[in-house]
């Protein structure tokens, strides 16, 4: 499957990310949130109006904005 961002990926959808193409403070709270390069991340929840969407990241379930996850590019698992 093609790499996507990660705010495109369906509910209960898994993919692991492949970089972060933000710079800064954003990118830095993002990797200490455990999306790094290899890292699994699973779209649990979204929320009724649509944002934000809880997201499976190493164990932990956290709520991220659309903005904030489309930054980030995971290659889906088919």
């Amino acid at each position: 499957m093609k790499e996507m961002s990660l705010k495109n990926m369906p509910e209960g959808s898994a993919g692991l990310v492949k970089r972060i193409t933000t710079q800064g403070m954003v990118r830095r709270r993002l990797m200490d949130l455990g999306l790094v390069p290899g890292s699994r991340v699973e779209v649990v929840r979204r929320s009724p109006l649509g944002d934000p969407v809880a997201y499976k990241i190493r164990g932990a379930i956290i709520a991220l904005r659309e903005e904030e996850t489309d930054r980030v590019i995971v290659k889906p698992f088919i």
